[in-house]
Order: C-alpha cells, then structure tokens, then sequence
C-alpha cells in the first residue's frame, strides 16, 4: 500500500480538470494536428472530465461542459456515434439542476454537430433550432453571439 503523502488530492482534481480541459482546448483550435495530438486531445478532454468528478463542487453545469468537449473533439474526429454518445450526456447533464439555458443550448449544438458529422441532416436541423430557441434566452450578448456562431459552422 502507498505511504501517505503530502499532496493535497483536492486541489490536484482542482488543477487537472481546469488545465486538461485547457489544454485540450488548445489542441481543438489547432488546426494541423497531428493524429497523436488527435490522441492527446482525447485523453485530456477524458482526464479532465474524470478530475472533475472526483471534486467535491463538480456540478451538473461542470459535466454538461466536460461532456459537451469531449463530444466536440470526436465530431472533430469524425467519429459520429461516440460524439453523439457524449453529446446525450451532456444534455442529460444540461437537463438536471438549475443549469442556466446557455449550456443546454450548446448541448444540442452537440447533438447538432454529431448528427452532421454521421450524415444525419434532418436531426442535426431539429437540434440546431432547438439550441435558436434556446439562445433566445441567453442574456449575455457575447455568450449568444458565441452559440449562434458555432451553430453556423454546422454542415
């Protein structure tokens, strides 16, 4: 068994899920990745998610953005079924507590781009009206833009 040591395990869950989610993001702007950065970015998004259960103020606004990224990097990947997977959690996630409705709307923005990704137009069409609608009730005029933005990069 391990000896007690002098590492603080809540303040590592704290900087891992912030700087792995960051770094991921990081690799989801670049847009020469390599395929093992294709790998990193997926085991980061995944690392930092994990941290961010393992805190004790993780909330369900925490794991429909955790979720939400990882679905993002595999839509990027082209892989539909696992970014869908990931997107209905986010939405799940999106769906419990008082998560405000910027989040909900970006978890159908998922659900949107994985159905794009998987050639499914008519459901990546219903989320993508779904998440309008939704935007309408976002007060922050940056945060809207930035949703109504990324719903239009959906093909």
């Amino acid at each position: 068994m391990a000896e007690s040591s002098d590492i603080d395990i809540a303040a590592s869950h704290r900087y891992f899920s912030v700087e792995c989610f960051n770094l991921a993001w990081d690799l989801i702007d670049k847009s020469d990745r390599t395929p093992d950065e294709n790998d990193q970015m997926v085991r980061l998004s995944q690392t930092s998610l994990w941290h961010w259960t393992q805190r004790s103020d993780c909330t369900p606004t925490n794991l429909s953005i955790g979720y939400w990224q990882i679905s993002r990097i595999y839509a990027l990947l082209g892989q539909a079924d696992i970014s869908r997977h990931y997107a209905q959690l986010s939405l799940s996630a999106s769906q419990k507590g008082t998560v405000p409705p910027f989040y909900l709307a970006y978890a159908h923005e998922a659900l949107a781009r994985a159905a794009a990704v998987g050639g499914n137009t008519l459901e990546m069409a219903n989320h993508i009206k779904q998440a309008k609608i939704l935007a309408e009730r976002v007060s922050d005029a940056e945060s809207k833009n930035q949703l109504l933005n990324d719903l239009a990069t959906i093909k």
